[in-house]
């Protein structure tokens, strides 16, 4: 694996030269005309994504680089709380091991009441947010999406929140017979501040199909991601990648992410999610690969920054999925924020093995000061709170 000290020396701009003195020329043409501001197409995506070698050197310092004059040496994070408020889901998704049948010994369904409390007690701790999201449950009420934004807003009006993915709107729009942008509408009054741009998987249809089969189709996650973006509604942007997919679908991916951002400027920023794969019928069943390697990790961030520096930039790391040194490997290649500090985090962590459910913001601070970092806390849509350690810490 490539050591700190190494993307560290990457970076530097003479060592940049250097290092496109020492490559291909078509790769060497790609990033240079990265730095200059020049889209990198999907092609040219595909073919960064095989880089080996030198010319993944060349592409770590180029979108470290990029990384640097687009928003500094800032690592920002924010304190937030998961609230996942039931995992009974009719769905079965074949990568998912969160959702469960309702009569599954290890069903839940948090009340409303629980999930206020929750609400209130993140706030005490410190959160600017909660994040909200849950399987589609069929025994809840139609109404229970509304009623869980209003209750948490009547106990906490200062509190962000960020609720309810592209599928969990068509689901309730349906429910309740309303179109998407009226479902929405009312969410945003009853509090609704952003939403997760999860549920996206891989936005190109030859994957989707086999990955979701009757879930969310690519067109139905754009329509209401650039209905929410029309209403006032930010969102994040996701892949998962790692499991039957392959560099080409990844670029395609970012390519649409990209076009979207053009056209609605509502995306915050960029998350790249990993496939857990420990309990899910897609790996178990179905032979999809057991999640991306660690050099997959570093190029997705990498190739992420470079195709969407100038539309989106902000690209997170996945601590719960990466663990926390390949988190920071990948922040010195393109990424500059470490995610929240989540606490209750359900749905990776029911899939497999993961880094854990929460990070405190002490532990964010140490990770961010060991790269030579400036550690920095901020809300949901990048305002910055506080910046700098605000306590002694060891690291």
């Amino acid at each position: 694996m490539i050591d700190q000290s190494t993307l560290t020396l990457a970076s530097e701009p003479r060592t940049i030269d250097t290092l496109f003195s020492r490559i291909s020329s078509p790769i060497a043409r790609i990033l240079d005309n990265a730095l200059q501001g020049k889209d990198v197409s999907v092609e040219e995506g595909e073919r960064l994504f095989h880089a080996q070698g030198l010319e993944l050197l060349a592409l770590i310092a180029v979108a470290d680089e990029l990384r640097r004059q687009t928003v500094g040496e800032r690592v920002t994070y924010v304190i937030v709380r998961n609230i996942n408020f039931t995992n009974v889901c009719y769905t079965g998704c074949r990568f998912c091991a969160f959702g469960k049948p309702a009569d599954d010994p290890d069903a839940y369904t948090l009340t409303i009441e629980e999930v206020v409390a929750r609400a209130v007690e993140a706030r005490s701790w410190g959160a600017t947010e909660v994040c909200m999201q849950g399987g589609l449950n069929p025994y809840l009420p139609a109404t229970i999406y509304e009623e869980l934004v209003r209750a948490i807003k009547d106990a906490v009006p200062d509190i962000h929140i960020h609720a309810f993915s592209p599928f969990e709107i068509w689901y309730g729009s349906r429910r309740l017979k309303i179109s998407e942008e009226t479902f929405l509408r009312q969410l945003k009054d009853a509090g609704l501040d952003s939403i997760p741009g999860t549920a996206a998987e891989i936005l190109h249809p030859d994957i989707r199909k086999r990955l979701t089969r009757n879930k969310l189709s690519r067109e139905d996650w754009i329509r209401i991601i650039k209905t929410a973006h029309k209403l006032g509604i930010p969102s994040t942007a996701t892949i998962m990648y790692g499991h039957i997919d392959s560099p080409r679908y990844w670029a395609d991916h970012i390519d649409t992410i990209r076009r979207i951002q053009r056209e609605t400027g509502g995306f915050t920023e960029f998350v790249p999610l990993g496939f857990i794969h420990e309990h899910t019928r897609l790996y178990l069943e179905d032979h999809a690969r057991p999640g991306p390697t660690g050099m997959e990790d570093i190029k997705m961030h990498a190739v992420a920054r470079l195709m969407l520096n100038k539309d989106i930039p902000n690209i997170q790391v996945s601590w719960v999925k990466l663990g926390y040194k390949m988190a920071q490997m990948c922040l010195n290649a393109g990424a500059n924020d470490f995610g929240g500090t989540l606490f209750d985090e359900r749905i990776s962590s029911a899939a497999g093995e993961t880094a854990g459910a929460f990070t405190s913001p002490e532990m964010f601070e140490r990770l961010i000061l060991d790269m030579g970092r400036i550690p920095a806390q901020r809300t949901t849509l990048y305002q910055i709170v506080h910046e700098g350690p605000r306590k002694d810490v060891v690291v």
